[in-house]
């Protein structure tokens, strides 16, 4: 009875010639009243879910485009969602300054997760057993929970205690023994999670050291209203490693990717292309693709061993905030400040 093995054996796609081969916008999903931050595919591949500055979180059907449910409860942008692998939770992170944990399959709200002094919540990462998450904030800590009590576990702080630059940034290593984080002036860590919390790494990434280092050069400066000025121009929009962990690629305000190569954090190569602040970063299950999405309004696709830009999408009319490939890699949702989120298909376009 070996038909009834857990799961199906994944199929050897090459995603570079799958992508390379069509790139054709199949669904719009439309709802959001305002821009979209963040979206992501349930593990089952069935549905999406999308979250943004209406502070609803939205669940969609992939097959009919329908919208299932929308979950209230955030008072703020949501910025980020993720799905434990057992697609048995939903963690969003929201400016509110809080995480909330939902039951994706009734909306229920199942836990919330914030500590006294918290700040924006930008950026939210699994490790790869859904045991712990991560987030980056406005705000130079990480706070890293345990999923299934809610229980805060530990604090990642630099070693530099001067560095009050935010750590806006987080992406757990695929074995999860590593979470890298980038910052509001495009520096980029790498952390050891356990047992020891400790920083390992640090490179400039995107950061250039300027002759003139005020405080409006080192990531932002606040005027006598308290109010938030200006973002950094290195700040880092995303950080994702590829599937085999060798390597850990970044994107930046400055409107640039770059590669390294680990566990050194060794600067391969930087790509250029977008013209606007790169917002997202994801890579194809077999390693091989890497798409990236700009307030340029574009998607692009990468082929990862040589650099080479080889597509293009403008299918949004505002920047392309988040991206998200299905669990078997056949499609790329995107979200957009257009207040839409689109899905693509890669492959032979089917004939008429």
């Amino acid at each position: 009875m070996a038909a009834l093995s857990a799961a199906p054996p994944r199929p050897s796609v090459n995603f570079l010639e799958y992508w390379k081969a069509d790139a054709r916008e199949v669904k719009t999903f439309r709802g959001h009243s305002h821009g979209v931050w963040t979206v992501a595919f349930a593990p089952d591949g069935q549905t999406l879910v999308s979250g943004g500055v209406d502070r609803l979180v939205r669940v969609w059907d992939i097959e009919t485009g329908r919208l299932l449910r929308s979950m209230r409860g955030h008072t703020h942008d949501i910025r980020a969602a993720v799905f434990t692998p057992d697609g048995q939770t939903l963690a969003t992170g929201s400016e509110d300054r809080t995480i909330r944990l939902w039951n994706p399959k009734t909306g229920a709200p199942t836990k919330l997760l914030f500590t006294r002094y918290d700040h924006n919540v930008c950026s939210l990462s699994l490790s790869p057993d859904g045991l712990m998450l991560a987030r980056g904030s406005h705000n130079k800590d990480i706070k890293i929970w345990e999923v299934t009590t809610g229980t805060d576990l530990m604090t990642l702080l630099g070693k530099d205690a001067l560095d009050h630059n935010w750590s806006v940034c987080v992406a757990f290593s695929p074995d999860g023994i590593h979470l890298a984080s980038g910052n509001d002036i495009g520096k980029i860590r790498v952390w050891e999670v356990l047992p020891s919390g400790e920083e390992k790494l640090l490179h400039n990434g995107h950061w250039v050291d300027d002759a003139y280092d005020g405080t409006e050069q080192r990531g932002y400066f606040v005027e006598d209203d308290g109010g938030f000025q200006k973002a950094m121009d290195y700040w880092i929009g995303a950080l994702t490693y590829t599937p085999d962990g060798k390597l850990l690629i970044s994107g930046s305000r400055d409107t640039t990717i770059k590669f390294f190569e680990m566990p050194q954090l060794t600067e391969l190569r930087t790509l250029k292309g977008h013209s606007g602040w790169v917002r997202a970063l994801v890579v194809s299950p077999d390693g091989r693709v890497l798409v990236s999405a700009s307030d340029d309004q574009t998607i692009k696709f990468w082929e990862i061993a040589t650099g080479r830009n080889f597509r293009t999408l403008k299918g949004h009319a505002g920047g392309v905030r988040a991206l998200a490939f299905s669990p078997d890699g056949m499609q790329l949702a995107s979200a957009s400040w257009d207040r839409t989120v689109k899905l693509w298909e890669g492959g032979t376009p089917p004939q008429e």
